[in-house]
């Protein structure tokens, strides 16, 4: 009798562990390439153009290390966080403005029906752009050299994400993406989101909006981004294709044309990736931007070549041109001249040619 009670309580025991089942992943990306830029500027006035050779973190992917854990609480509810940092592998620095966890740092519950996460997270742009960007918003170069708001993260954010089928849907309001929330100004640095994707067999459609206000006295002016995409995957070759478009108001300026405010801006871009073998996959895309009312139209073009040397080390070589049109637009293979944070310019007015190459680690 002793022997049942005794076998019954380890059972019980046993299943009260598996009942609280947890784990935390320990995962990361280490990144790093040598780059060349042609007509490169030491200013973003972009007075002056000389050749650059850099070491450069974080290429095709950025360098980071995380922690993703899980819980399960029972009746299909999980608690779960994940704790993302970011990092420059060529002098061991923390990215993201030196944040201990810059690209996420989160908590929250997971069930069915979707998640519910609080802190900061990607944007829903973020989300859209890593499936429907053909070159993945890598960090050299992609889609974010036109438009940085693709790789934007947002602080004091709750976001939603629910998949059903085929179906994902996501939205996120964060509080304020500039610091503390400041009493009785509720927009101070406001920003809210949306996304809608669906993937059946090789088609893939989404549409993403984000919206963003300005800080402090210009709490008021805010920015509007609308975006539709789609791809299509036949055989080794996948096509993409999609549009974006910004509107600024109330004052406020859009990223590559800082001089006129509450204008707006449409970007389209289309690309393909190939796997030529199970080891080699290549890629290729053109982004085109029409800035209005600052003749500013500029093209970029990307190839990359990647190869995989395992299931966790690959190496890459990227290349990319821009196309300026003329003195009024000042983009370079890395981004506008006004890029907040940006330390490379282009020559103004100048056409840019950059590559890099660069090995990769996921672990």
């Amino acid at each position: 009798m002793k022997m049942k009670l005794f076998a019954a309580a380890v059972a019980a025991l046993a299943a009260g562990g598996a009942y609280a089942q947890s784990s935390v992943t320990l995962y990361g990306v280490v990144d790093a390439g040598i780059e060349y830029n042609n007509k490169s500027s030491t200013n973003a006035l972009g007075t002056n153009g000389n050749n650059l050779w850099a070491m450069q973190s974080g290429n095709q992917s950025g360098s980071r290390w995380g922690l993703r854990g899980v819980e399960d609480l029972g009746g299909g509810l999980k608690g779960i966080f994940v704790l993302e940092s970011g990092f420059n592998v060529d002098t061991g620095t923390s990215a993201q403005g030196g944040r201990l966890f810059g690209r996420n740092a989160y908590v929250g519950l997971q069930s069915q029906y979707g998640a519910l996460t609080l802190g900061r997270q990607q944007t829903t742009l973020y989300d859209f752009a890593l499936v429907y960007d053909p070159m993945a918003i890598s960090t050299r170069y992609s889609s974010t050299s036109q438009e940085s708001a693709f790789a934007s993260r947002a602080d004091n954010a709750a976001k939603y994400t629910g998949t059903f089928g085929g179906l994902t849907v996501s939205a996120l309001y964060s509080f304020t993406n500039s610091g503390n929330e400041t009493a009785g100004n509720f927009t101070n640095g406001r920003e809210y989101g949306f996304l809608a994707s669906y993937a059946a067999g090789p088609f893939a459609i989404g549409a993403a909006y984000d919206q963003t206000n300005g800080t402090g006295a210009a709490s008021a002016q805010l920015t509007r981004r609308a975006t539709v995409a789609g791809t299509y995957a036949f055989g080794p070759a996948k096509l993409y294709a999609g549009y974006r478009y910004a509107k600024a108001y109330n004052g406020a300026n859009l990223v590559g044309s800082p001089t006129v405010a509450n204008t707006a801006s449409n970007l389209g871009w289309f690309g393909v990736g190939y796997q030529l073998t199970p080891a080699l996959s290549l890629s290729g895309a053109a982004y085109y931007q029409n800035l209005r009312e600052s003749s500013a139209n500029p093209w970029q073009f990307v190839t990359t070549a990647d190869y995989a040397l395992s299931k966790r080390t690959d190496v890459y070589a990227t290349a990319s041109y821009v196309l300026n049109n003329g003195s009024k637009s000042r983009l370079g293979v890395n981004g506008f001249n006004d890029l907040s944070g940006q330390t490379q310019f282009v020559q103004a007015g100048a056409n840019q040619f950059g590559a890099v190459v660069g090995v990769r680690h996921k672990f």
